[in-house]
């Protein structure tokens, strides 16, 4: 059972070995969250953010990480989520919200896995109508402009954003 454990941990487990540079980098990243967020909901932003950092830093190279899906995925999921969030509020509307975010990423060839987080927070928390603008745009341009220049500057950081492919 052991020897079976430890195989399915090598086959299937994660290598991760973040260095300083990306340490302090997503510490970089949390300050802006808290500067864009004046103390206001922002301990509440950390698990989609922070999968947002994460998707930057360990799958560079997954199209759920380049620019387009990080910024416009979710700013188009904070942006439905803050739309239904006029007609209606609570738990059950954020589930619906959830679902047509994710439909809307898609349709748009741009989905992240936060921004279907990221739409239930008008439903749930209420942080006003300029949410998707005066915090997830700004601080998603942030995030993958800054993983870019690091990947640029720092040669132990992973390649990103991946290449443009050109259709064929």
């Amino acid at each position: 059972m052991r020897k079976m454990c430890r195989h399915v941990v090598h086959a299937w487990g994660t290598q991760s070995s973040p260095n300083l540079a990306q340490y302090a980098w997503i510490a970089l990243m949390f300050a802006i969250l808290a500067a864009l967020e004046h103390n206001r909901i922002g301990l509440f932003l950390v698990p989609p953010f922070g999968a947002t950092l994460t998707i930057l830093l360990m799958l560079p190279e997954a199209s759920v990480a380049q620019p387009y899906a990080v910024v416009a995925g979710s700013v188009a999921g904070a942006a439905t989520g803050t739309v239904l969030s006029l007609f209606a509020r609570g738990s059950a509307m954020a589930i619906v919200a959830a679902i047509v975010a994710f439909c809307v990423m898609n349709l748009m060839r741009a989905y992240h896995p936060p921004g279907v987080a990221l739409a239930m927070y008008p439903l749930l928390l209420h942080p006003g109508l300029w949410f998707p603008l005066g915090v997830v745009l700004p601080f998603t341009v942030a995030a993958a402009a800054s993983a870019a220049i690091m990947s640029w500057t720092v040669p132990s950081w992973p390649p990103y954003p991946r290449p443009l492919r050109t259709r064929t």
